[in-house]
């Protein structure tokens, strides 16, 4: 089992150049990412050392990087603002909580199968976990400034789609503005109405069919400029492009095609025209079906 032990960081500390001239506090304070994606880490521990036994890189990088209970004060470490940690093994979120100004959260491609351990990050913008095992998408309700969500191809068991609760849906809606679930078995996306201020939408490869749902749904994002649905079965329909630039006014770029304005424009006057047609018609219908009085009571006085 590869950890991500004090060995395996001493050996990183070729990324982290000495600055001179600086005291350990002062250069503590000046980082601001760490990159350990690609080292086979199965899990983020918990470590407690004396700092006598460790060389001073090592000692800076476990401050950064761990929970450290001994003589390390993490809120030295307060522009620590990014974390690389894709591509690895791990399994849990968990011993990021000294973190707290993290704005950038990079843990996918690993096997982390719940969203969990978050709640200190109150100031996270960006968080990508694609490529991993969630199947459900929960424990972000404390995360009001995260701007991106990127949780596409995530691996689950046959059968299984991505499930989004509608409480942490409600907790991001004044604050997420782009949302990728590619690849993820979803066949409907009701409950991410509730998403005002998404901009951009990525939900390619899924399963999504109900074109009704989709104008519902994307009627309550009017700040909605690219969005993405390729290889769904929707994709299919008949003037399923043309009914989706008409009912997101501003969309710029759908399935990756730039959207013409005037493309745009002779669509909506074309269903305006069509449904004033329409009007018409119910008008006429309705003044054919019941005859006004006077002509009514002649033909009454005819029959007597």
């Amino acid at each position: 089992m590869v950890l991500l032990t004090i060995d395996l960081i001493a050996k990183s500390r070729s990324n982290f150049k000495k600055k001179r001239g600086l005291s350990f506090p002062e250069y503590l304070r000046t980082l601001t990412h760490l990159h350990f994606s690609s080292r086979s880490i199965e899990d983020i521990v918990s470590l407690q050392v004396s700092t006598l036994a460790i060389s001073f890189w090592a000692f800076a990088v476990i401050c950064l990087t761990f929970k450290f209970c001994c003589q390390g004060d993490l809120s030295m470490c307060r522009n620590l603002t990014v974390l690389y940690l894709y591509d690895n093994q791990i399994t849990h979120i968990c011993n990021l909580g000294f973190a707290s100004n993290l704005t950038h959260l990079y843990m996918q491609n690993n096997n982390i199968t719940h969203i969990d351990n978050l709640g200190n990050l109150q100031k996270l913008s960006k968080l990508y976990l694609g490529g991993n095992k969630i199947a459900v998408v929960e424990g972000l309700e404390t995360l009001c400034e995260l701007k991106e969500l990127h949780l596409e191809n995530q691996r689950l068991a046959p059968g299984e789609k991505l499930l989004l609760d509608p409480t942490t849906l409600l907790s991001l809606a004044e604050s997420l503005c782009v949302l990728n679930i590619n690849n993820n078995n979803i066949d409907e996306i009701r409950d991410l109405s509730v998403l005002k201020e998404l901009q951009h939408f990525s939900a390619a490869g899924n399963r999504l069919y109900d074109m009704e749902e989709l104008e519902d749904v994307f009627y309550h994002w009017p700040q909605l400029l690219q969005m993405d649905l390729s290889g769904n079965p929707v994709c299919k329909k008949n003037k399923y492009r043309d009914r989706l630039i008409i009912a997101v006014r501003n969309l710029e770029v759908l399935d990756g095609s730039k959207i013409n304005e005037l493309t745009r424009q002779f669509l909506v006057n074309w269903k305006a025209s069509r449904e004033a047609k329409k009007n018409k018609n119910n008008t006429h219908w309705m003044a054919g079906s019941f005859p006004c009085p006077v002509t009514r009571y002649k033909n009454e006085r005819v029959l007597r």
